[in-house]
């Protein structure tokens, strides 16, 4: 099962790619919002994971 960390960070990065490729700016702004949501939650989720160890 992949962890949260790397669900997050994969995600992160699909979001920006999509970002890139967005044809109208109300479209990148969405994507790079959810982009850095999902960086925010892959951090936390570090930190997390690391605080537990």
């Amino acid at each position: 099962m992949e962890s949260n960390h790397r669900y997050y960070a994969r995600r992160a990065a699909e979001e920006r790619t999509a970002a890139q490729r967005s044809m109208t700016a109300a479209a990148r702004e969405w994507h790079a919002k959810l982009a850095m949501q999902f960086a925010a939650r892959a951090s936390a989720a570090l930190e997390e994971t690391a605080s537990a160890a």
